[in-house]
């Protein structure tokens, strides 16, 4: 497709239905979204962000955040899963923007058809992007070698280039944490397959194992000291990640309260012989659910322009992106929660399609940034951080 293809153009209601439909089989067999990733992919959304003199669609972040909430309402998981990819291609285009080109070969690759995938987390490692259990040792020729585990790692069956970040102690100006991309081809990489959910089943997010897999010098784009670092970078990365991983929650939601709307009009009450959309507490319910579920895409829409435009939150950035996941998330769980009681007990089978939303919605809880550490990061912008 285009530069001038739209995000309705491109996610129509025929691939959404195909997306729908999937959704059930992947979940069902613990299955990547394979054919789903080959849809997108001919039709350029793994472009979406590139810019169009680039060979991409030139979509700005607000498209991306709007996409994903679309894709989402048809398989969240495969959103969910494709959202690392757009995390990547994401901060190399808000760096280009603003004239930095250290990332545009993650721009000429995805344009060639390479898959990003996210290689940051660690288990126990709350630190995120502020520090690192992986070892980074650097070579003499520039390179870096990685040992480590990460965890989470969504398109495992798929991505040909991982971002990783880890901690080199051995330079002289160590300890510093080295942000680089690696290659599938690595045989220093290792896949498990240890993938088996509750919920977003089709990403397959298995552990992926670094045995001294090697970035290359060209391939090195951060050296940032450990701990919290303004780096445009790592806002970036913040920035992206926050606001389509909740993007995919908020389409979620949206296809939780289309289902519990459905269910209302269908079914009919034993008592009254009414619809039980006529039912003055199925009323309220599906009307509070809609209530809160209506504030949260203009939220993401509005960050994501603020985050493109450069606007000036100051010291609130971090604090609104980390709270707008965290309000999307809860506001999700509400609406699936709201959902299911209006829908019944049929929900509580796996092959409902609010059985499986509300096991999907449950992985929000684990995304960073976590309740705890958003609720940190907006007292310390208020308030100012707590003294020794």
């Amino acid at each position: 497709m285009t530069a001038d293809t739209t995000v309705d153009s491109l996610l129509d209601d025929d691939l959404l239905a195909r997306f729908r439909d999937r959704a059930a089989r992947y979940d069902r067999e613990n299955a990547f979204f394979a054919d789903d990733l080959d849809e997108l992919a001919e039709r350029g959304y793994l472009r979406a962000l590139v810019p169009a003199r680039l060979g991409g669609l030139g979509w700005s972040l607000a498209d991306v955040v709007r996409a994903q909430s679309r894709l989402a309402t048809a398989a969240p998981a495969t959103a969910l899963g494709v959202n690392m990819h757009l995390v990547w291609t994401g901060v190399a285009r808000l760096l280009h923007d603003r004239g930095d080109d250290g990332l545009d070969f993650v721009l000429d690759e995805a344009a060639a058809g390479e898959v990003f995938a996210f290689g940051i987390s660690e288990a126990g490692n709350d630190l995120m992007l502020f520090g690192s259990g992986t070892v980074a040792d650097p070579q003499s020729d520039g390179s870096v070698r990685y040992t480590g585990r990460k965890i989470f790692t969504s398109l495992s069956p798929a991505w040909t280039r991982l971002g990783v970040h880890g901690l080199d102690t051995a330079s002289a100006d160590g300890p510093k944490l080295v942000y680089g991309f690696i290659d599938r081809e690595d045989p220093d990489v290792r896949t498990l397959d240890d993938w088996d959910t509750i919920g977003m089943r089709a990403t397959q997010s298995r552990t992926t194992v670094l045995v001294g897999a090697v970035a290359a010098p060209d391939r090195i784009v951060r050296r940032l000291d450990p701990g919290p670092n303004p780096d445009p970078f790592v806002f970036a990365i913040f920035a992206c990640f926050e606001l389509f991983l909740s993007a995919v929650y908020a389409g979620l939601a949206e296809r939780a309260l289309d289902l519990a709307v459905d269910a209302a009009r269908a079914r009919t009450s034993a008592r009254t012989g009414l619809p039980r959309s006529e039912d003055p507490s199925v009323r309220r319910r599906i009307a509070e659910a809609a209530l809160a579920l209506d504030g949260v895409p203009p939220q993401l829409v509005g960050l994501a322009n603020d985050v493109a435009d450069g606007t000036d939150h100051g010291a609130f950035w971090f604090a609104k992106l980390s709270g707008v996941k965290v309000r999307t998330v809860q506001t999700a769980r509400d609406v699936v929660d709201a959902a299911i009681r209006v829908a019944g007990g049929a929900t509580y089978f796996a092959g409902h399609e609010l059985g499986r939303l509300q096991r999907d919605v449950l992985a929000g809880v684990f995304h960073p940034s976590s309740d705890d550490s958003a609720l940190n990061t907006i007292a310390n912008a208020w308030l100012g951080p707590v003294q020794d």
